[in-house]
């Protein structure tokens, strides 16, 4: 069994900065791909940014220049640094990652942190 267990989130002002944590355990040989998704509401969830075990990132472009993705594969934890926060940020965020046991490769997701940006 694995669990993906996210914190970080909460209130923040337009311009301010959050930093969410997304810390995978359980029986895991190896995690591939690591991510962070949104969904606001009445809104489709959507990628925000990913990286792969090679270390290399994408991002959505709204987020571009503001969100950076990073991992410590030691700790098989992902992180996802906001900054410059706007009010259209808000949302809840998942953890998604690609994880190896001795059943496979599956796919788990977090139970989602919410980010809210408001005055």
């Amino acid at each position: 069994q694995v669990q993906l267990v996210e914190s970080g989130g909460g209130l923040v002002q337009p311009g301010g900065s959050l930093r969410l944590s997304c810390a995978a355990s359980g029986s895991i040989l190896r995690i591939n791909a690591m991510g962070w998704y949104r969904q606001a509401p009445g809104k489709q969830r959507e990628l925000v940014a990913a990286i792969n075990s090679g270390g290399s990132t994408n991002y959505a472009d709204s987020v571009k220049g503001r969100f950076t993705i990073s991992r410590d594969t030691a700790r098989n934890t992902v992180y996802l640094q906001l900054n410059s926060l706007k009010p259209e940020d808000t949302a809840v965020y998942y953890c998604n990652a690609g994880v190896v046991t001795y059943r496979g490769l599956h796919d788990y997701w977090g139970q989602g942190t919410q980010v809210t940006v408001s005055s």
